[in-house]
């Protein structure tokens, strides 16, 4: 495996509205989609999240386009990858990424693996008593038994909607940010993020001070529009799925 995409994050809270509209969405095209997770049922009445304590993510996506189911392990490491799962592929609809994940609260490696679906076709699966387990595929069912073999995924539960709203190469000084506004459980706020490639030269130190570079402008460009970012450590993720298991419990 080679050097690899990373991808940078920071959050804001409070007026997400306001925030937007200081970033210079207005007018913009945006996609609007309803993300659930799957998490474990008996966690969940528990008020936990093992799966994602486990380092597991299961995202559906509907609405905007074509639905779609991702497979994510945040975080994991480079040895546990395994097999066909140690580079990065693309075989319609999959899409398979490793990349790191960088936050003002660390670096992390991530992996996921996207399966494309007609639109309506994930319905069922994140309906009240559908069964999440059952849209998982054969391929992404052997990438979660190759590289978590230990993990079982019985009597799952489907935790939603989000309401996401994206606007995709907002243009912010020389950067071109998505940001993504997520709303659920009384939980308000926004995400801009932005990737940063490996170039044919590039090592690994001139990636990465390429990367710190880019983290400090994309820090300078939100908070250069009056938009303040959030000091809380953890991400959007963790925040909605603790948030939805709380009223699911």
């Amino acid at each position: 495996m080679g050097l690899l995409p990373i991808e940078i994050k920071v959050n804001v809270e409070g007026d997400v509205a306001g925030a937007l509209s200081a970033l210079g969405t207005s007018g913009r095209a945006m996609t609007v989609r309803r993300i659930w997770f799957a998490e474990d049922r008996d966690g969940i009445a528990a008020g936990r999240v093992p799966l994602l304590d486990s380092g597991v993510i299961l995202r559906f996506r509907t609405g905007g386009g074509p639905d779609d189911l991702t497979v994510k392990l945040r975080p994991c490491r480079r040895e546990q990858l395994a097999g066909r799962f140690s580079d990065p592929f693309e075989a319609e609809p999959f899409t398979y990424k490793i990349e790191e994940d960088w936050s003002p609260n660390g670096r992390v490696l991530a992996a996921s693996l996207v399966h494309d679906h007609a639109p309506g076709e994930l319905s069922d699966a994140v309906a009240s008593g559908g069964d999440p387990a059952a849209a998982i595929d054969a391929v992404q069912d052997q990438f979660l038994h190759a590289c978590t073999p230990s993990l079982r995924l019985d009597g799952l539960v489907a935790l939603g909607p989000v309401r996401s709203t994206k606007f995709d190469d907002v243009p912010l000084d020389d950067l071109n940010v998505d940001l993504e506004a997520w709303s659920v459980a009384g939980l308000d706020f926004l995400e801009a993020s932005i990737r940063v490639k490996p170039k044919d030269d590039d090592n690994a130190e001139e990636l990465v001070v390429r990367a710190e570079r880019k983290q400090r402008k994309l820090n300078d460009a939100v908070r250069g529009r009056g938009v303040t970012l959030s000091e809380n450590p953890e991400n959007k993720t963790r925040r909605v799925l603790t948030a939805l298991a709380q009223v699911h419990a």
